[in-house]
């Protein structure tokens, strides 16, 4: 038959690889299928959805290359919200069956979260399919801390700047894609071309200067300094996502290319400069450390 794997699986970080794995190795051969939701269903719960770690579309090709056979996405409403963890399991065995199921050791699912995985054993036993159990995947950070590899954490460690042990987490650089978009130009006048980009389909990182690597659509790349933040020292201005890629030719034109920025490590914190030229003595420094 098939073996799923349900959740939101927002970053598609080493936890959630770990149930790919495991649902390929159960599988046998058959057809793996990752099944998630349109919208994190907190939007109705709570009233606020999370900022995302990924796109649908991007998580999608990530459980893709994972392992999983196709992605079924499942329509939130209050009414699949107020179902019974048998009448869950029971509507999803209907639409989609399968023979196993591969879960996290916290999946929580049903009303008001009030299944657990010894409830999904028992709906096994009752409705004919394996559940499979799989371990958290715990994660060395860069100071010795462990902590489990969850989508909560990797938001908790973008929104202080640790891109670096955010990666650690996901297995792969945090990475959001946007438009590039006009701006002030106060990068060119000042000697530092940047490509603002626009629409970002993931979160941020909390404000800050960061080493990244940028790919345009048709696969070019380059390193770069990028700056996320309100440029305190041209007074109150947006948040935003600015890159300088030191080896791009100055009169170089992006705008309208969708670029793809991942964040490699942390640099600085955003600070207001008491005058431009010792901004722009900082911003060389920080360049030198990209290219160096």
């Amino acid at each position: 038959m098939r073996t799923i794997i349900l959740g939101n699986f927002d970053g598609v970080h080493l936890g959630h690889q770990a149930l790919l794995r495991r649902a390929r190795d159960v599988s046998a051969g058959d057809e793996v299928v990752a099944v998630t939701f349109e919208t994190h269903p907190v939007g109705i719960t709570r009233g606020e959805v999370p900022a995302q770690l990924t796109s649908a579309l991007e998580r999608e090709r990530l459980l893709i290359a994972g392992g999983v056979r196709r992605v079924e996405s499942l329509q939130v409403s209050e009414d699949l919200l107020r179902q019974t963890p048998h009448e869950f399991i029971e509507a999803l065995a209907a639409r989609l069956p399968f023979s196993n199921i591969v879960e996290g050791a916290d999946f929580r699912f049903g009303c008001n979260r009030s299944g657990s995985v010894e409830t999904l054993r028992q709906l096994g036993h009752q409705l004919g399919f394996q559940t499979v159990i799989v371990d958290e995947v715990d994660v060395t950070l860069h100071d010795g801390q462990v902590a489990a590899a969850r989508s909560s954490m990797v938001r908790w460690l973008l929104a202080r700047g640790r891109v670096a042990d955010a990666r650690v987490m996901l297995g792969r650089s945090h990475y959001v894609s946007g438009v590039v978009v006009e701006g002030a130009r106060r990068g060119r006048q000042l000697g530092f071309p940047t490509a603002n980009i626009a629409a970002c389909d993931a979160v941020l990182p909390a404000n800050g200067v960061y080493e990244v690597s940028v790919t345009d659509v048709d696969g070019t790349h380059w390193q770069g300094a990028a700056s996320v933040g309100t440029n305190p020292t041209f007074g109150s201005c947006p948040r935003t996502l600015e890159v300088h890629m030191p080896t791009l030719p100055f009169e170089s034109n992006l705008y309208g290319h969708v670029m793809r920025v991942s964040f490699t490590r942390w640099i600085r914190e955003m600070i207001r400069f008491d005058s431009v030229e010792t901004l722009v003595a900082q911003i060389a420094r920080d360049c030198a450390k990209v290219v160096a």
